[in-house]
């Protein structure tokens, strides 16, 4: 029964250590709000993780072991069997400890630390009124801000974005305890920053958009080419964290890491109604990619998804 249980566990559990390039898929564009190549404008993500991956596989069955056995005390526990979950799920009082959810990540992501060290910044505004001019209140004002910030939203919320959102480093979208969705234009972009958590919302039906001008950073606006439609787009980035996002309908890829992203983990996210699902590595011609580290725990792979699950 016990080698069934860690079978079972095991199962759960997609651990990718990409040590090889994919064939067929076709290159995007690099879409750099500084210059047209990212060599001319000094992007290039050199992040390399040491971790071998087989050490890692061996920390998270860990992680899944000791909460197995913490969820086998019944009543004296509040384990769940998912070592994430129960990190903060366990404390009455999270709301009050938010960012205790920095520590709770398993895997090659396991060192992002979004915002922890930061100010919360509470959304306010659901509107996206201006890319160039974001007003305070609103996401897009707060993901750009150079600082650490963890954001959280004042009430339930749709977004609908004019373009895509520009992320800055040290940033956690925490949506626990409200109903933010991400929704009907373009959405997240993880480009060439680093220490991301996205936590508890939904991105959905996202479009492309583009041609336009967009900001990055309270110094910094800049051209940005047609984005694809990703749900989240991570492109070039290191230290990401993906946790309890539904993602279905996109016009691209729900998740997207390309570009030497790497230290990324995705875990119990809910992916539906999607044909291209999860994108690791464009190109067998970016070697860059030798270096990319992604952990794909936890999640479930719904109805309605045809391919790349993930490629």
């Amino acid at each position: 029964m016990k080698m069934k249980k860690q079978s079972i566990l095991s199962c759960m559990l997609l651990l990718i250590g990409i040590l090889c390039m994919h064939s067929g898929a076709a290159a995007k564009p690099f879409e750099s709000l500084f210059a047209e190549d990212s060599r001319e404008a000094g992007l290039v993500n050199t992040t390399i993780v040491e971790d071998d991956p087989e050490s890692v596989v061996q920390m998270v069955q860990r992680s899944i072991d000791n909460s197995t056995r913490r969820r086998e005390l019944g009543y004296l526990s509040c384990g769940t069997g998912n070592p994430i979950d129960d990190c903060w799920r366990c404390d009455p009082n999270w709301e009050r400890h938010r960012k205790r959810l920095a520590d709770c990540a398993i895997g090659f992501g396991r060192d992002a630390i979004g915002g922890k060290h930061g100010r919360f910044y509470m959304v306010t505004d659901p509107n996206d009124y201006d890319a160039v001019t974001p007003r305070p209140g609103t996401l897009r004002h707060a993901v750009i801000q150079t600082e650490p910030l963890w954001i959280i939203f004042k009430r339930d919320m749709v977004i609908q974005l004019k373009e895509e959102l520009i992320m800055n480093s040290y940033k956690t979208i925490d949506g626990r305890g409200v109903n933010v969705h991400i929704a009907n234009g373009p959405c997240i972009t993880v480009q060439y920053v680093s220490h991301i958590i996205i936590h508890g919302i939904h991105v959905h039906d996202c479009k492309p958009a583009g041609n336009a001008m967009v900001r990055d950073s309270p110094t910094h606006y800049g051209w940005r080419t047609i984005c694809d439609g990703d749900g989240i787009s991570i492109f070039g980035g290191s230290h990401v964290w993906v946790d309890h996002v539904s993602l279905s309908n996109c016009a691209d890829g729900l998740i997207d890491a390309i570009m030497a992203s790497t230290a990324i983990t995705i875990s119990n996210s809910y992916f539906t109604n999607h044909n291209e699902v999860m994108l690791l590595g464009h190109s067998d011609s970016h070697t860059a990619d030798v270096n990319m580290r992604v952990t794909v725990a936890y999640n479930h792979f719904g109805e309605g998804l045809v391919q790349r699950m993930p490629r």
